[in-house]
């Protein structure tokens, strides 16, 4: 596989936390960032659901073919107000990928719509096939490299 999550010995722990003290998400359900992957022609699309983000709250940092994704969601209601339930997860939520040398880190598109963040991640040209042409005799044949 060409893209693979990155483990982050904190993140659980920083699960553990949220659940039990109710910080950053509920006390029955953590805040996660739910993705999906697939290839799709020449690019691998990654999508997050992101419900209730407000779009200058993501952040999307490439550091040495680590792609982080970074949001933030607040609460809709005023901190004096006198929650019945709450069960929406809020806070920061955070998701790392590493992105092998094959893709093109440097040309990655995203873009947000309806509580989705979208990224279309290229595959760099030097991973697409080609053709390789022979040379000798008296006919000359191309092959896939």
């Amino acid at each position: 596989m060409v893209m693979l999550m990155r483990t982050d010995p904190f993140r659980e722990l920083d699960r553990l936390t949220q659940q039990f003290f109710g910080a950053n998400g509920t006390t029955t359900r953590p805040a996660v960032m739910p993705m999906d992957a697939y290839r799709s022609g020449n690019e691998y699309v990654v999508q997050f659901d992101l419900p209730g983000v407000a779009p200058d709250s993501i952040d999307l940092d490439v550091e040495r073919n680590v792609l982080t994704v970074k949001a933030e969601r607040h609460p809709d209601y005023d901190e004096r107000a006198e929650v019945q339930v709450s069960e929406r997860p809020r806070g920061v939520f955070s998701r790392q990928l590493f992105l092998s040398d094959t893709l093109d880190a440097d040309n990655i598109a995203a873009r947000y719509d309806a509580g989705v963040l979208t990224l279309r991640v290229p595959i760099a040209e030097q991973a697409k096939p080609r053709k390789i042409a022979i040379t000798g005799g008296s006919e000359a044949k191309q092959i896939n490299a």
